[in-house]
Formats: structure tokens, sequence, C-alpha cells
């Protein structure tokens, strides 16, 4: 006969590998992270069914209990005898849940919820000798615990510092941490070099400015009309929720829904035209969230690369303004970088070190 073997510091239990007919294993799961997952993997290999309950208060979670349950039937879909469910408690503060009351109010809540015979309870290495689920569930269920030093990680570490403890995050989860930056400013100020070192510097990936192959393609930017900048303010949102899917606690983009709605404004002639893609624009950036904006000053010799407009190249100071008065506009906060090339690489660094407390070091 094989047996599970699931250590609990010193003790052992050995759990026959049997399947059970029902199981439960819940908790607040916020935010999700790779322990929770070995934990539920296990659960689920033992069960015919296997109930996982995120327990929440609105108001009182870090996360929302819908992001929570997409995050966990993200991880689990492929194993089919889960189900999963959420069950509201009251109590103001997780502190405050750890009672008699809001125990055993859960624990009866979970009963009606369930409506049949739970065989097993699933649990933490951390309630080991506290005889909390046993007498809670009583003797028709067995009480299974789960080393949490195998995944030496806990909810409460990833809330207060989720950059320090990435590795414990699941590649689901990391999109709602990923902090975004965007690198901006008019043409020729260095932002897509300072966007590609930046994303080196802190080994995570970047959305390149997606005008510029658009503005390629047809033929410089006095042959865009209203289609290209549609199309600009599409792709770039787009690139940007895929990017996220793939980042290392940044993401550094080059350019957003704003600065292509100055590009509206300064190439298009009909009002009409203007009228639509600021719109488009406003409501994007309207969705943006932007943990830093670094606006780059036009303090850099102009490069003419063939799509440039000659315009700008001989006013940068008054198209500069133009930009950023947009961002002022819309109430978003800018930080000026101006200098060579290396001062404004490590001012960014320095100010994402400041106020995001995310360093290159390791």
């Amino acid at each position: 006969m094989q047996f599970l073997c699931i250590f609990v510091g010193v003790k052992a239990r050995l759990v026959n590998k049997m399947k059970y007919k029902l199981g439960f294993f819940g908790g607040s799961f916020d935010p999700l992270h790779i322990g929770h997952i070995h934990d539920i993997i296990r659960a689920a290999s033992v069960c015919e069914r296997l109930f996982v309950i995120i327990s929440y208060c609105e108001g009182r979670e870090s996360v929302a209990k819908d992001l929570i349950y997409r995050w966990i039937h993200y991880s689990t879909m492929h194993l089919h005898n889960i189900k999963i469910f959420t069950l509201e408690d009251t109590a103001s503060t997780k502190e405050a849940y750890n009672s008699d009351y809001y125990w055993e109010k859960g624990a009866n809540d979970i009963k009606k919820l369930i409506r049949t015979k739970i065989d097993v309870v699933f649990c933490g290495s951390d309630y080991w000798d506290s005889n909390r689920f046993e007498s809670l569930y009583g003797s028709d269920s067995e009480v299974i615990y789960f080393d949490r030093s195998e995944v030496p990680i806990s909810s409460t570490e990833l809330r207060f510092c989720p950059y320090k403890h990435w590795e414990y995050l699941p590649p689901i989860c990391r999109p709602y941490y990923a902090k975004r930056i965007l690198i901006t400013g008019s043409e020729s100020t260095g932002k897509s070099t300072l966007t590609q070192n930046l994303a080196l510097a802190y080994n995570t990936n970047f959305v390149p400015e997606i005008g510029r192959d658009v503005c390629f393609n047809a033929g410089g930017e006095d042959f865009m009309n209203q289609d290209d900048l549609v199309e600009i303010l599409i792709r770039q949102k787009a690139a940007e929720l895929d990017a996220l899917l793939h980042s290392n606690r940044l993401l550094f983009v080059d350019t957003d829904a704003l600065s292509t709605k100055f590009y509206a404004q300064f190439l298009l002639k009909q009002n009409d035209e203007i009228k639509q893609c600021s719109a488009l624009a406003d409501a994007i950036s309207n969705l943006q969230r932007f943990a830093l904006i670094f606006f780059l000053e036009p303090s850099t010799e102009f490069v003419q690369d063939g799509t440039r407009s000659e315009e700008i190249a001989k006013h940068r100071d008054k198209y500069s303004m133009q930009l950023k008065s947009l961002f002022y506009e819309n109430k978003l906060d800018l930080i000026s970088l101006s200098g060579s090339y290396l001062q404004r690489f490590d001012k960014a660094k320095e100010v994402i070190a400041q106020r995001l407390g995310i360093k290159t070091i390791w």
C-alpha cells in the first residue's frame, strides 16, 4: 500500500492514498501564493471532490475576492475535481476574526454551503496542536496538516512587500502587482533608449513606441491619417496589457495615449477627426495606472531618423510644453529628467528606489 507523507515539524502523518469523497481547504488567499497552490494540488489529489473556499470581507481584503477567485480558477482549472466558492464574514480585521465566535460561525457557514459530509479538512501546519479544526468539524472529518515550511512564504509577507518575494507569486498574480512606469517626452529626447536601458537594468520587459512603426509604414508623419493614430492608440494599450503578463516587478512603457493625443492635434487637419482621436485617447488614458511618469526634457541633440518633424525640431521647447500641458490637464504628476543619457538613467533609478522601494539589487 502506498502512502502520502505530510511532515509537520518533526512529526509526520501517513495518509493513505485512497480517495476521500469530499474535502475542504479554505483561506483568504490574500494574495494567492505558490504555497497555497502546492496545498491545493495535494488536497485535490486525494479527494474525489475538493471545495476551495475563499473567505473574505468587503473592505478588509487587500485584493478583491473576484480577482482571488480568478487567480485560483486559472491556476487549478486543469484539476477537474475542484469547486471554488466565496464566503463572506463580518470581522473588521483579520485579527478580529481569530476568535471562537468567528471561527464557529465560519465553520457553520461552510457546512451549510457544502451541505454534505466533509470527509477531510486540509490546513496548514501553523494550526498543528491547536485542535481548532478537530473541534469545529468533529470526529467525522479527518484533519490533514500541510507543512508550511516547504514553501517558506505567507500572505502577510507578500502583502507587506510583494517585490521582495516576487518568486512566490504565481504568474497569473504578477500583472496585478507589477508597477507600470511611463517614459514620455517630445520627439528625439531619448525615450526609446532610456526605456530599453531601464528594462535591462531591472531584468524586465518594456513596451516599445508603436507609433514609430506606424509612422515608418505611412512614409513619415506628413502622410499619417486618423486611422494611423487610432491604430497607435489601440495597439499601444494592447501591447501594454500583453507585456504585463511577463513583467518582472516593473514594466517600462515608451509613450502613452496622451502623447498620441498630442500628435492627433499636431498632425490632423479636420476638427472632427481631432475630436474623435482625442476622445479615444482620453478614454484610454483614464484607464492607465502608471506608478511613475518620467518626462524627458528636450535637452539632448535632435536626431532626424527620417520620420520626425522638422517643425518640432525647430521649436522643441514649445512643443515639449504643449505635450506636458496635456498631463497637467489630467492632473498627472510628472518627474522631469534632463541632462545626459547617463544622468537620466541614474536619476530614474534613484526615483524608482525612493518611491517604489525597488532596486536593481536582488
